[in-house]
């Protein structure tokens, strides 16, 4: 389990570290000095509105998919199950974070709070308990 557990934190890492490598790289991280948030007209809000959307979309296909695991009894089996969702909610909040930095470059303050939330996520052998918990799958 161990071994399995550390693949997912790799497989989060790289996630975690590209979009952090893209945003450097491309984005304009000078510009956040002053945590300003530009100003805000209609096709600016969707772009505002796209990090909660994406956080809990992102938690609602994880736990869904989660929920698949209820008829298998064993942790170790569950992982399978447990490694897709991370992945599938991983590349949710990934593509969020993308598209606020390629589409609306002033929002970009609130793709960092989407990469800070997903360095959160890691995945630990308790995280991967209370999350099977939490959806009642025991």
């Amino acid at each position: 389990m161990d071994q399995k557990i550390k693949t997912l934190k790799i497989i989060h890492l790289a996630i975690t570290f590209g979009v952090v490598l893209i945003y450097f790289t491309l984005g304009d991280i000078t510009a956040l000095k002053s945590f300003k948030v530009p100003a805000l007209d209609a096709y600016s809000v969707v772009f505002l509105a796209l990090p909660l959307i994406a956080v809990f979309t992102s938690n609602f296909v994880f736990k869904n998919t989660l929920k698949q695991a209820k008829d298998i009894k064993e942790l170790k089996d569950k992982f399978g199950v447990y490694q897709t969702a991370s992945i599938i909610r991983w590349a949710i909040l990934e593509g969020a974070a993308f598209i606020i930095l390629f589409l609306k470059p002033d929002f970009m303050l609130f793709g960092l709070l989407i990469i800070l939330y997903m360095v959160f996520l890691s995945p630990t052998l308790d995280k991967i308990k209370n999350d099977f918990e939490s959806v009642r799958i025991k």
